[in-house]
């Protein structure tokens, strides 16, 4: 019997370091998505936008010779998934990402500066990784589950 409740004991503290790790490694690959956002968006010939799919952050083909801006399309750490949910801004681009994860975060608190909105989110989905903070009264667009990384919809739905 107390070989069992060891075992359930370990179990629970791995559960919740997996649960910890997947966490960092979301507000990494969130910060991966803020700064291609950025890049993408500083670096546009003439008018400055956002792409309208995650992709063309690998190969922006707005140039004679090709820019990268993001190294690859990440999955999310949380659900695992290429999916990700898509915040537009009013012209219906791609001006951040979020996790479609509607899972509690443990980490409620003692955000960095960047993300302090971040605090006290009461799911994952609730952390906006967004290219520009005026982009916070933008409205996520729905991600269709199964779909790929640039499932987008009509800029101004809700999920």
């Amino acid at each position: 019997m107390l070989l069992g409740l060891g075992l359930v004991g370990t179990t629970q503290l791995w559960s919740l370091a997996s649960q910890r790790a997947r966490e960092r490694q979301l507000l990494w690959v969130g910060n991966q998505f803020t700064r291609a956002l950025k890049s993408y968006y500083q670096q546009s010939p003439g008018v400055r936008q956002y792409p309208l799919h995650l992709e063309e952050l690998l190969d922006d083909k707005r140039f004679p010779m090709s820019r990268h801006h993001l190294r690859q399309l990440y999955t999310d750490p949380i659900t695992r998934t290429e999916g990700w949910g898509l915040i537009l801004n009013a012209e219906g681009r791609i001006g951040g990402v979020r996790s479609l994860s509607e899972e509690t975060p443990l980490k409620q608190a003692e955000f960095p500066l960047k993300w302090e909105d971040f605090n006290g989110r009461k799911s994952y989905a609730e952390w906006r990784f967004l290219a520009d903070a005026t982009l916070m009264e933008a409205k996520p667009a729905p991600a269709i589950p199964g779909a790929g990384a640039s499932a987008a919809a009509k800029p101004g739905t809700r999920p």
